[in-house]
């Protein structure tokens, strides 16, 4: 059977410099996450170059996705919160497009990688933190104290609203972490099987016809997850900046 981590090994692909022991250069996890910005830059310049009253697929598919993230962030976040919205896009575009660039043949998930799934949510979680200080000072704590509790339970309270917000992070970066990491480990056991079974002859032909068929259907699956794990990533943003808009309970 196929080791179904190797596809998660990351490799110096140019390697420019060795510091302290370290390869300095470009790797195949960087050249997908170039490779996905390049596909964003390139589709949203080709997309909106004309700007025509009668949009062509490019431009619809590019307003489409405007309109999705700009009613995601107003119906959880308020239209204040579209001054986010450059981050919030930015954000779902490049977990969606390397999710899907992770389902190419031979492709690379760079959100598979704890690394960058970790750097994505702390980018929010100190972004909430940054303009909830900027824009409502000490009052920004208030997140921790909801209204209308008990004086004696509210050390308590405090406390665990506190983990609860520390904790933020932990759970944004994990939850698209494992289930990308999960979803291609999933794929490439299956896909295991078939080779196996096939070098059985005909009747292993025949029995392999069952993982052929989990595959072609996990394969749907993962697509589906791909733009979930974004959407769910993005929502949650999206939710964590409310926090920091309207830190009142």
């Amino acid at each position: 059977m196929a080791d179904p981590i190797h596809q998660f090994e990351i490799h110096t692909l140019v390697p420019f410099a060795n510091f302290g022991g370290a390869d300095i250069g470009i790797t195949n996890s960087a050249a997908f996450m170039i490779a996905t910005t390049t596909i964003i830059v390139l589709f949203l310049m080709l997309s909106t170059a004309s700007r025509a009253m009668v949009p062509g697929r490019l431009q619809s598919v590019a307003e489409v996705s405007y309109e999705f993230i700009a009613n995601t962030i107003q119906s959880t976040a308020g239209k204040e919160g579209m001054r986010f919205f450059p981050m919030v896009f930015s954000l779902f575009t490049f977990i969606l497009v390397a999710n899907f660039l992770g389902m190419v043949p031979g492709g690379f998930t760079v959100t598979s990688h704890i690394i960058i799934t970790a750097t994505l949510a702390l980018l929010v979680f100190g972004t909430v933190l940054v303009y909830g200080f900027w824009r409502h000072g000490f009052r920004f704590l208030k997140l921790f104290v909801p209204s209308g509790i008990p004086v004696v339970i509210m050390p308590l309270i405090v406390f665990i609203e506190v983990m609860s917000f520390v904790s933020r992070p932990i759970s944004h970066s994990v939850r698209l972490f494992a289930n990308m990491l999960a979803g291609h480990i999933t794929l490439k056991v299956f896909a295991s099987f078939i080779v196996m079974l096939g070098g059985f002859g005909a009747i292993g032909w025949a029995g392999a016809t069952l993982p052929l068929a989990l595959v072609v259907a996990l394969t749907a699956l993962e697509f589906l997850v791909a733009f979930l794990q974004a959407y769910v990533f993005t929502i949650l943003t999206c939710i964590y900046l409310n926090d920091a808009i309207h830190p009142g309970h």
